[in-house]
This record gives structure tokens, C-alpha cells and sequence, in this order.
């Protein structure tokens, strides 16, 4: 009888642990998640890794910063048992915005189904969009406490878009979709902070180098980086403004952008105000003007005055070094044997957007401002864009490399921490590798 007494406490208490792990897998509430962002040498794009359907497959996606949602390639290889359309007048399609309703006319498969609602999937690097199916499916994203990763969580219904194979084209090798951070209900930031109950905040850091991965971390900080740095600490914040029209490839009339603007009044390289026609900073009527910050544009794309006046400044500025034949797509190259190297790279004029105030600036210094082509040529790294493009400033990859970037979905704020290198670290120092 004590044997078997025995047995039964033993099987009671396994039991009991059983029960008791379900309960604090199910109960555990992370309060943010980290998406490690690698550099692709080729493109320069920035390339996430989502784990989606069941079972879960990495995906290699695109990140785009102003991206309306997450669509991924559905007509080559997508098997999932838990993939879910999202059937006509649903809640996800009203979440989703999703005005249109369609029908497909061949066999069931993910990403043609009859009653379905569908939005429009954008390669934001080629500027080409179609139609797609919106459904949801598992993602499952690993957690953080800011300092260290820790347990992987998942979504059991996470909305996503399936795109056409053809959306590829442009994108790096081996990618299959574009993973978006926009101003959206569906776009990952706020999907994330709805399913976890968090704050609608967001933080991206990416990294300068191909072989050291950024992150992008979903919450509220501490965002902390090797060695023991709190990057979120010191952030100058400014005002995220809201183009009233949308910037994407296809649109339905009267959608917001879902991009990130920001107010910037005037440019200065050396404290010295580059002079610029100022009523392209402001957004007109229809959407065009002002100041967007972009994850698919390598390089800061100036409007074609602009971009003469800066690149004039500049010039004047560092008449004391050789200029060289530019490199594409730069139009202002110089020898580098006369230029020093400073914490923050090499020793050229800052640059600042002044944004709502004088004392308030992003100041772009010389590791975020030039571009080594080779080993004797740096090129300042701002391209030009044309004498009539839908934004007058989109502040690209190379400028926002190793400056913490955070979001404030909630309060429409940007907080941003200029260079990290001034505070002796860089974005390819979160730690990945510790247990929390």
C-alpha cells in the first residue's frame, strides 16, 4: 500500500508542476520583444527574420519602417495549418480598414479565397502594389526585459497580407515580403502592443555594419546596450506628424499616410543656416513636402534645391579638402587623406535639421553624414531627388544608423538619441546571446 501510496503523490505532484508551468506559460506577459535586424551587403536593406505559421518557418522580410502591415509571398510554398482568411464585413477586416471584398476563381489556397476582404501590398523599393488577400496566422517573437532575450511568445492571430510572387522583384535574395512599422492598427508595433498589453511604443537601432546585427524592440525601454548603456535615456524628442494624405504606392482616397513625419524648420552645417526655399518643409493640401524618415532608402533624398544647397554648404564649408570625381549616387566626393577621424567618424561639418525649435536638432555627424567608397574617397551620403518629389526630405538608412530611434505611437513623439558612438556603443551591442 506505501508503494503505491507513494505512486499516487508522485503522479498527483507531477500533476501539479504540469498545471502549474501551463498556467505561467499562458499567464506570462512579456513587457517588450526584440526582432535582431541584419545589413544586406547587396541592397543595403534592412532584413528581419519573422517566425510565422504552423509549424512556425522563418521568413526573411524587408523592414519597412513606414510600412503599412506585414505581407509575405503566399503563391510559392506558403503550407500552414492554422493559416485563416479574414472573411468579408469581420472585425479583422474593420480593423484592417479593408474596404474591398473579393472572390477567387481558382482552388482554395492561402491567398485565394472567396469572401474575403483584401488590402494592397507594397514593395515600397520598387514603388509597385497589387491586391492581397488579409488573414492572420501564428508569428511567434522572441521577449525581452530590455537588457537580455528571453522566452520565445506567440500570436495565434496575427494579421498579415499575402502578396504575389512578382512584389519580389528588388528585394534582397532570399526575402519573402515586407514587414511594416507604420501608423496602423495592423502594422506590427500595434498588433504587438494589443495582443501583449503594452505601451504603443517602438524602438529601432540599426546597425552600420553587414555583419553585426541592430534590433528593433517592441515596448517601452530600458533598451540597453553593451556595456550597460541605456540608450533610452537623454532621447531629444519632437513631434510625429501625420501627412493627412497617404504616401503609398496604392491607396483608397481620404487613408492617412502611415509614415513617420517629422517638423524639421531649417538646415545648418556648421551652425551656418543653409539657405532652402522653407515652404518645401511644410506638407501642402495633397501630401507633398516635408520630412519623412525611411528604413528603404539607403541615403537621405533631398529635393533637388535642397539637396544643391546643402551639398554647396557642405562644399564651402570643407573647401580646405581635395574634391574628387563623384562616385553615384553622390554628388560630392573628396579625398580622404585629409580628412580626420573623430568617436563619431570622420572630422567634417555636422549637419543639423533644426526641428520646432533652434535648440532642438538632430545633428547628423560625420559617421552618419559620409560614405567610404573605397579606401581613398568619402562621399557626403545624400542623393538627389528630383525637382518634384511627393517628400522633400526622406531621411534614409546611412543617417539613422547607430541612433536609437523610438516611437510613441500613443503620443505622436519621436524620440531620438543622435549618435550612440558619443556614448561609446553602437547598435550591433544589444546582447542577443544571455538568458534572461
Amino acid at each position: 500500500m506505501a508503494g503505491a501510496s507513494s505512486s499516487s503523490y508522485v503522479l498527483i505532484l507531477c500533476s501539479f508542476l504540469f498545471v502549474s508551468s501551463a498556467i505561467a506559460q499562458t499567464s506570462f506577459r512579456p513587457r517588450a520583444l526584440i526582432l535582431p535586424v541584419t545589413k544586406d551587403p547587396s541592397t543595403l536593406q534592412y532584413l528581419a527574420q519573422i517566425n510565422q505559421r504552423t509549424p512556425l518557418v522563418p521568413v526573411s522580410v524587408t523592414l519597412d519602417l513606414g510600412g503599412q502591415f506585414l505581407w509575405v509571398d503566399c503563391e510559392q510554398g506558403y503550407v500552414s495549418s492554422t493559416y485563416r482568411p479574414a472573411r468579408c464585413r469581420s472585425a479583422q477586416c474593420s480593423l484592417a480598414r479593408a474596404t474591398g471584398c473579393g472572390e477567387c476563381f481558382s482552388p482554395p489556397r492561402p491567398g485565394c479565397n472567396n469572401n474575403t476582404c483584401s488590402l494592397l501590398p507594397d514593395n515600397t523599393v520598387t514603388r509597385t502594389a497589387t491586391s492581397g488577400e488579409l488573414a492572420s496566422d501564428v508569428v511567434s517573437i522572441q521577449s525581452t526585459d530590455g537588457r537580455n532575450p528571453g522566452r520565445n511568445v506567440s500570436v495565434s492571430q496575427f494579421l498579415f497580407v499575402c502578396g504575389s510572387t512578382f512584389l519580389l522583384q528588388g528585394l534582397a535574395s532570399g526575402v519573402k515580403g515586407m514587414a511594416g512599422l507604420g501608423r496602423t492598427r495592423i502594422a506590427l508595433p500595434s498588433q504587438f502592443a494589443a495582443d501583449f498589453s503594452f505601451d504603443r511604443k517602438f524602438a529601432v537601432c540599426l546597425s552600420s555594419s553587414t555583419t553585426a546585427r541592430g534590433v528593433v524592440i517592441f515596448g517601452d525601454g530600458p533598451y540597453r546596450f553593451l556595456p550597460n548603456i541605456d540608450a533610452s535615456t537623454n532621447l531629444i524628442y519632437t513631434p510625429l506628424i501625420i501627412n493627412p494624405v497617404s504616401t503609398a504606392s496604392a491607396y483608397s482616397s481620404g487613408e492617412p499616410s502611415a509614415e513617420y513625419f517629422i517638423g524639421v524648420r531649417s538646415i545648418k552645417i556648421n551652425e551656418k543656416d543653409v539657405p532652402i526655399n522653407t515652404t518645401l518643409l511644410s506638407i501642402d493640401s495633397e501630401g507633398n513636402g516635408g520630412t519623412k524618415i525611411s528604413s528603404v532608402n539607403p541615403y537621405t533624398v533631398l529635393e533637388s534645391s535642397i539637396y544643391n544647397a546643402v551639398i554647396n554648404a557642405f562644399v564651402s564649408e570643407l573647401s580646405n579638402v581635395t574634391r574628387v570625381t563623384p562616385v553615384a549616387p553622390f554628388g560630392a566626393c573628396f579625398s580622404s587623406r585629409n580628412i580626420g577621424s573623430t568617436r563619431v567618424g570622420p572630422a567634417v561639418p555636422n549637419i543639423d535639421l533644426v526641428l520646432q525649435s533652434e535648440s532642438v536638432y538632430w545633428r547628423i555627424f560625420g559617421a552618419n553624414s559620409m560614405v567610404q567608397v573605397n579606401n581613398d574617397v568619402l562621399c557626403l551620403g545624400f542623393v538627389d531627388g528630383g525637382v518634384n518629389p511627393t517628400t522633400s526630405i526622406v531621411i534614409g538608412g546611412h543617417q539613422i544608423e547607430d541612433n536609437l530611434l523610438q516611437f510613441d505611437l500613443a503620443t505622436s513623439r519621436l524620440g531620438f538619441s543622435s549618435s550612440l558612438l558619443f556614448r561609446q556603443t553602437t547598435c550591433a551591442n544589444f546582447n542577443f546571446t544571455s538568458n534572461a
